[in-house]
């Protein structure tokens, strides 16, 4: 399988995930750099739009590595990290509050991110067992029927994916919207923040081009395996 012919419906996808991280990293070291008139921390304006959004139960913690911001909604906390937490920057503030919009999310049920949590046991199986089940089908005749079940599995990693881009283009757009109205940043600052948020929000568009052509591989597999 080392030089599998199928890999190169997958290269594609590797190459646009690698430009779309080389994107995130050079895009927020940018405007790291460039400090917002306030002087807000990331921390301080996203407590306070949770606080304007009546969510004064979610906590705000601090996490270790680059870029390791997250809202965990089982524990309802938000963390940011190391370059973000306490920074002053513009592209900080767009994530933390790109972050809180998920806690917002949450809080008001928006629908993809209900399905988005709904199907997590199931991608996480997909992701795991599609490519051996595939596989093991093709091996083996008698376990000729475990080749759709990989399929459909990973179906299933597909669709996270594509419920995964309303949910994260909807985070940001709130986040945009309320630093704007609240005048948390200016203009100016908006437009920089707008491009670390997109730019981010292309490693998603990367991750589900990615499960596509990943999908797409394991149909070809499972269809050369039939005509052996």
């Amino acid at each position: 399988m080392l030089f599998d012919p199928t890999y190169i419906v997958v290269l594609p996808a590797i190459i646009f995930a690698l430009i779309a991280q080389l994107m995130v990293k050079s895009t927020f070291n940018k405007y790291s750099k460039e400090k917002n008139e306030h002087g807000y921390t990331a921390k301080e304006i996203a407590r306070r739009i949770l606080d304007e959004n009546g969510l004064h139960n979610v906590q705000i913690e601090y996490v270790s590595g680059n870029l390791t911001d997250h809202y965990d909604p089982s524990a309802n906390v938000i963390r940011l990290s190391d370059t973000v937490y306490n920074s002053t920057s513009v592209a900080a503030i767009g994530v933390a509050a790109h972050e809180v919009g998920h806690a917002i999310q949450h809080a008001q049920g928006y629908s993809p991110i209900k399905i988005r949590q709904a199907i997590i046991p199931i991608t996480q199986i997909g992701s795991n067992l599609a490519v051996p089940l595939v596989l093991l089908g093709m091996l083996f005749s008698a376990l000729e029927w475990l080749i759709p079940v990989g399929i459909f599995l990973y179906t299933g990693v597909v669709l996270f994916q594509a419920v995964t881009l309303p949910v994260e283009f909807n985070a940001s757009s709130r986040a945009l919207k309320t630093l704007d109205d609240n005048v948390i940043l200016y203009k100016g600052e908006i437009k920089m923040a707008k491009k670390v948020l997109t730019a981010a929000a292309m490693t998603y568009v990367a991750a589900m081009f990615s499960s596509l052509m990943s999908l797409l591989r394991l149909i070809l597999l499972a269809n050369r395996g039939r005509r052996r």
